[in-house]
């Protein structure tokens, strides 16, 4: 894979779990959402309102944009597969930003997810 394709694959990557990260933490701000005919406006305020949801969105949009520009250079059998660091960046970052908790078996987990990336990688 060139540098050119590696760089917007793993930049679509970043920008997809740093907009996971921004939604949950706005998600925590706003605690349990529900969602019913009456309450549906109210809700809608509430979660604009929050500006990490609003700049997960933001980075959602730029994401997709960033990652069709490496589709058009990649094998979407390759590109794909990649999307699996997001769950890494995700995972390490819910533990560092939110505080949430990672398990041995989730730690064991994400090495074999990166084993598979280097090994997807090198092919």
């Amino acid at each position: 894979m060139k540098s050119t394709a590696l760089m917007f694959i793993l930049s679509g990557v970043l920008l997809n779990a740093v907009a996971q990260l921004l939604l949950k933490a706005g998600t925590n701000r706003l605690g349990v959402i529900s969602l019913d005919f009456q309450n549906a406006w109210p809700t809608f305020i509430a979660v604009a309102s929050q500006w990490p949801i609003m700049a997960g969105m933001v980075c959602y949009g730029v994401s997709l944009v960033v990652w069709i520009m490496g589709l058009s250079r990649v094998d979407v059998t390759i590109a794909y597969p990649m999307l699996s660091i997001g769950y890494v960046i995700n995972a390490l970052g819910a533990y560092w930003l939110l505080g949430e908790a990672i398990s041995m078996q989730r730690l064991i987990a994400i090495g074999v997810i990166l084993v598979g990336v280097v090994l997807l990688y090198r092919t």
